[in-house]
């Protein structure tokens, strides 16, 4: 299959925002890789379903998607190779949103022994790994080793050019495991400068942005300005429903919305951001 053409049409409908017509485009892709025997295209794709079913939250579609894909590349004897590594990522990245953080650390680790087999120490796919690893330590309040691998990530990534976005994306996730060690000021700091480079193009408005948003929103939440706080969220939840819809993470974000309403004495908007996280959680479940 020609898979120039099924970037470009999958890119197309990321850029419209018809996040309806994704899944059954990849679905059909698949199938057509499959019935061609065109094993590239197949892991190609497969890898683009993990990425993207765990951004709308069907992590059993992700799950299966990553059971698949790498069942095949074990079949065709990747294991050692780049590529293995970059699947076992995105499959470890799709474990970690869902909560399975056991599973996803063994995915990153996995991806780093491979790593240290084929990369300089320096390479730039370090970075991804780093900061992948920084934030799933974080969620298992790791918090020394999860600082280690993101300063790690930084030092790398600022060798490399045109590397904005990346920075902003890394002092983001610094900045959130600042705030577990209290260190308020700090972390505010890093994430409006991560803010600035998102905002003077250094990159694509994604869930990174959407990220470094809420990072805000915490901060402002926590040094007691909820006003500014709910300007962030919502800010973030904006972010969130264009690009995903109305995911996990917006279910989320709708409840620290209502958290910051009961902050502010505002009953009213508190209940309706309650009623529509309830919502989300219930067309998930």
């Amino acid at each position: 299959m020609n898979i120039d053409k099924f970037f470009e049409t999958l890119d197309s409908y990321f850029a419209r925002q018809e996040i309806d017509r994704i899944d059954p485009f990849l679905t059909a892709s698949l199938e057509q890789a499959k019935e061609e025997q065109d094993y590239g295209a197949y892991i190609s794709i497969c890898n683009e379903m993990i990425g993207f079913y765990r951004s709308i939250s069907a992590f059993e579609k992700a799950y299966a998607a990553s059971e698949d894909v790498l069942l095949l590349m074990e079949e065709l004897h990747m294991e050692g190779t780049e590529h293995f590594a970059t699947t076992l990522l995105n499959a470890a990245t799709a474990y970690r949103a869902a909560g399975d953080y056991a599973t996803a650390l063994r995915y990153y680790r996995q991806a780093l022994q491979i790593y240290d087999g084929i990369l300089g120490p320096q390479d730039y796919r370090y970075a991804g790994l780093y900061n992948n690893m920084s934030i799933l330590l974080e969620k298992m309040d790791e918090n020394e080793q999860a600082i280690e691998y993101a300063e790690k990530a930084l030092s790398i990534i600022r060798t490399l050019p045109d590397s904005g976005a990346q920075t902003a994306t890394t002092m983001t996730n610094l900045a959130l495991i600042y705030f577990k060690e209290d260190r308020f000021e700090q972390a505010k700091e890093l994430l409006e400068q991560a803010l600035a480079l998102f905002e003077n193009g250094e990159g694509p408005a994604d869930e990174h942005y959407s990220g470094a948003l809420a990072g805000v929103a915490e901060a402002w939440y926590r040094m007691g300005d909820y006003a500014k706080s709910l300007e962030f969220y919502e800010k973030a939840l904006a972010e969130v429903r264009s690009h995903y819809g109305e995911n996990m993470s917006y279910a989320i974000l709708c409840e620290n919305c209502a958290a910051v309403c009961e902050k502010l004495s505002d009953s009213d908007r508190q209940a309706s951001y309650l009623d529509r996280a309830k919502a989300a959680r219930d067309r998930l479940a």
